[in-house]
């Protein structure tokens, strides 16, 4: 059993050129490593050069946040950082040091940090219209809007402009509710979709609820179809170049049987859950994102959807995160589950960072906002209109939907290798740049590492040069989604320091 005590581990930044000494590598060995591993590659260089950090000093931020932000607004790592500039995969902190962002901003920096394209087209609209709201016509919101839905399949050609994620599914709440004139929605547990007091309720995670009397009216979360920690799964579940380490002894000719079982237990909840008929809407994410990018079995999307719209309701594809050609496969999530959902739901990478978000529907269910005033004054804003319009541009200009493709497929397969190589590590998931590993105590039962364990590694990683994200219920999981314009060098730096990082932990536990 790993121990229980918490071991210091160097804070030193290490900057581009000074690597840790090098010494005999175990990245193919299962047991802890009595030496630790050597980094086989460099930082990749940036010609890219910050500006002088001239704001406010670290000390003082610190006490400006502690004494006027919200108490929710916290922070990542023992030291915060304080980032002062970025530019495209790379952010620069007050001090000048140079980090790998393999998180994106949370996946909302789409196209790459302050890209020159998205930054002039900013600037030429400042120039010209901020606001005026929808009262009267711009064009930027018409042009935006027709070049927005042409990314869609079938009959999906109307979209309401808004301003973040969970407002997005907020609106797919209220849209789907008054079309179909049911009340009941269903939701996957471990989800995210937000956290307005509406959205709240979609969201299936007790650490992201408030005890607000109301929150789950009409809302029901049903079993997770989660391939690796579920109850059924196997080898050939996910639509993924990496699988479970699960058997399965699923064929071709019968299908994948764990999307089978989970859909009987999704029929159990209409059964006996739910009135007959009369579902308003089913939300689910591509893949789940905040519950650590956790894919469903092949399948078992197209089914739920078709379950729903027989009992009245509409499916609602949340696409805040896999959105915008991250998936590499297809530009929207959804594509790689063979459905066209009724309303679709997006944020994050639709403006590189700058807020705002959208619904698309058909034009039948975006006939329900008729029925009283509904209004957003600053969806569809001219600037966030020219941002759109040019991350669009700049995703099908840089081919980075083929770059997520491709530089995922290689992340993945890297990622795979520490898998094979480490006990610790017990699952690595996702498709393009949409990329989850999650970090276990035990191999055979799944139970997580522990998250002191697990921030060690995770600081250490920060202090070798690299941001991962983090997620999951249990916190023990690296959400890998960057920037959609690295390149297999950053991959190999960051698998590198995750490999070292690993293996330092190894050695002193």
């Amino acid at each position: 059993m790993m121990s229980r005590n918490i071991l210091a581990h160097s804070s030193r930044l290490i900057r581009p050129g000074r690597q840790p000494s090098r010494r005999t590598s175990t990245l193919n060995s299962k047991a802890a490593p009595a030496t630790v591993t050597v980094l086989q590659n460099e930082m990749p260089d940036c010609d890219h050069k910050p500006p002088t950090y001239k704001g406010p000093s670290y000390e003082n931020i610190t006490e400006l946040r502690r004494n006027h932000l919200t108490p929710n607004i916290q922070s990542y790592y023992k030291k915060p950082l304080l980032i002062s500039s970025g530019h495209m995969q790379w952010l620069y902190d007050h001090d000048g040091n140079r980090y790998l962002d393999m998180f994106g901003g949370i996946v909302t920096v789409s196209v790459g940090h302050c890209h020159p394209k998205v930054n002039k087209a900013l600037e030429q609209q400042i120039k010209t219209l901020w606001h005026t709201t929808n009262i009267y016509m711009h064009p930027k919101i018409h042009e935006y809007a027709q070049k927005l839905t042409a990314k869609f399949p079938g009959n999906l050609k109307a979209v309401c402009f808004v301003n973040s994620g969970s407002e997005a599914n907020d609106l797919a709440m209220l849209m789907a509710r008054l079309h179909t004139g049911n009340q009941d929605i269903l939701t996957l547990r471990n989800c995210y979709h937000g956290m307005s007091p509406y959205t709240m309720g979609l969201t299936a995670h007790s650490t992201w609820r408030f005890p607000l009397a109301g929150v789950s009216n009409g809302i029901h979360h049903v079993m997770n179809p989660d391939p690796y920690t579920g109850i059924w799964g196997g080898a050939n579940c996910r639509d993924s170049p990496i699988q479970t380490d699960r058997k399965c002894d699923c064929s071709v000719e019968t299908g994948c049987k764990a999307t089978d079982m989970y859909y009987n237990e999704l029929e159990q909840t209409f059964k006996y859950s739910l009135p007959r008929g009369k579902v308003a809407a089913m939300f689910a994410e591509s893949i789940q994102g905040v519950g650590g990018t956790v894919q469903f079995p092949k399948g078992y999307i197209k089914k739920a959807a078709e379950l729903v719209r027989a009992n009245g309701g509409v499916f609602v594809a949340d696409e805040v995160q896999t959105g915008f050609g991250r998936t590499g496969d297809h530009f929207w999530g959804f594509e790689g589950h063979g459905i066209v959902p009724d309303i679709v739901t997006m944020a994050k990478g639709i403006g590189n960072g700058f807020p705002m978000a959208a619904v698309v529907t058909t034009p039948e269910i975006a006939k329900s906002l008729g029925m009283a005033l509904h209004f957003n004054t600053y969806g569809g804003n001219p600037m966030a209109s020219a941002v759109g319009i040019a991350v669009l541009d700049v995703i099908e200009e840089e081919q980075l939907q083929k770059n997520s493709l491709e530089v995922g497929t290689y992340f993945l397969n890297k990622l795979a290798e520490l898998r094979d190589s480490y006990e610790i590590v017990g699952d690595v998931r996702g498709k393009g740049l949409m990329i989850g590993l999650e970090l276990v105590s035990d191999r055979k039962t799944k139970a997580p590492l522990g998250v002191p364990h697990v921030l060690e590694i995770w600081e250490q990683c920060k202090d070798m040069g690299v941001l991962f994200g983090r997620g999951g219920l249990n916190g023990n999981i690296f959400r890998i989604k960057p920037p959609m314009c690295i390149n297999k060098s950053d991959v190999k730096f960051a698998v590198d320091v995750l490999n070292r990082a690993i293996s330092d932990f190894l050695a002193k536990n």
